[in-house]
């Protein structure tokens, strides 16, 4: 049963209790999500209670995700691009896949992807019920496109290719994937929800995006590398009114028909995620970028003065290491092999990096 009610104080002083809880994140260096920029914040809170759900209530919030969509379709070399905001990689992977097997008939569909790809693929393959094929990596933790081909048959009806995986920060060979994906007629998703807002900010970006004609579709996560607030994600296609396979009737909304997983859909994430991009712009994402990659050098150099080697050579701003134990009160990850694994995410900043190096080396001496 529900309690009587607290005052106003009582409430949020348990809050607060609850909130204290949380660890500090500048001691998280695991998470692939960061603090939400302050532009974010206040776009966020200007849109609380919207529903894109059910757009027709919310028009101004429904044109925003448009602009979301445009902004992400033009930095993606496809501004026409079709898609709808998400709650993050997970529904975009399923929704990707759920495209593909609604517009190519199989009697036992299956799925390629890579070793690497991330476990939201097996929930969408246990969901769809898709058999998944996995390719092998080569040992710089990349998919092995060679033997992509191997593995497809008449029931085969996507591919998948990672720009940016979770584990060790690798973008697969997308453009020999594109190729397949085009002699073989197959859908291709790329999975950047990660590495989507790194790769075009790089010194030298690689090519994973619609300027390769066989991607079909590309999943985006703002509230990652794009500071918003969660849940905030993104699924582009190429065609822009693809989506319109997985339509269902929704006769008592302001719309009569819609495509997307979830029914009632938050616009407040979509305001913080367009807030950011039009308040950095090219040039400041570049510098955000620029810095996260010039902190996951620096740890890889710094761990290698004590003679702790990288696990990988990442793409992107993830760090792996042939390491055991940190230090308390560091919050890292590990690999399905047993990597140590550090995301340099912008509030890792390099006064953070230069503390975890001077523990580290603390610990080892």
């Amino acid at each position: 049963m529900l309690n009587k009610g607290l005052t106003e104080d009582d409430l949020f002083s348990f809050l607060s209790s609850k909130k204290q809880e949380d660890i500090d994140h500048s001691y998280i260096l695991s998470s692939m999500c960061t603090l939400p920029h302050p532009v974010a914040i206040k776009a966020h809170d200007m849109f609380m209670e919207t529903n894109l759900g059910d757009p027709g209530l919310f028009p101004g919030t429904a044109a925003l995700e448009r602009l979301l969509i445009e902004r992400f379709g033009t930095l993606f070399h496809k501004k026409d691009a079709g898609g709808y905001a998400t709650s993050g990689g997970t529904e975009s992977n399923i929704q990707a896949l759920r495209l593909a097997k609604a517009l190519r008939h199989a009697d036992a569909p299956n799925v390629i992807v890579p070793e690497s790809a991330h476990f939201s693929f097996k929930k969408a393959c246990d969901i769809l019920c898709l058999e998944m094929r996995s390719v092998p990596l080569g040992s710089d933790k990349r998919m092995l496109a060679g033997k992509v081909a191997e593995l497809i048959d008449k029931n085969t009806i996507a591919m998948v290719g990672v720009a940016g995986t979770t584990e060790y920060g690798i973008v697969d060979p997308i453009a020999d994937l594109a190729k397949i994906a085009c002699q073989h007629d197959i859908f291709l998703h790329v999975d950047a929800a990660f590495g989507g807002m790194v790769i075009p900010f790089l010194d030298k970006p690689i090519p994973f995006d619609f300027a390769l004609p066989g991607v079909t579709t590309i999943a985006v996560d703002p509230h990652k590398m794009g500071m918003s607030t969660i849940p905030a994600g993104c699924l582009l296609t190429r065609e822009p009114d693809i989506l319109d396979a997985l339509n269902i009737e929704t006769p008592y909304l302001t719309v009569k028909k819609e495509y997307t997983l979830a029914g009632t859909r938050p616009g407040a994430p979509v305001a913080g995620a367009l807030a950011v991009l039009d308040y950095f712009g090219s040039e400041g994402m570049k510098a955000v970028v620029t810095g996260c990659m010039k902190n996951t050098k620096r740890l890889i150099a710094g761990m290698g003065t004590f003679g702790i080697e990288p696990a990988a050579t990442p793409d992107v701003n993830v760090a792996t290491f042939v390491c055991d134990k940190v230090p308390a009160p560091w919050k890292v990850s590990w690999t399905r092999n047993g990597h140590l694994r550090i995301v340099c995410m912008p509030h890792v900043t390099s006064d953070r990096i230069e503390a975890f190096l001077s523990d580290f080396g603390d610990m080892h001496a």
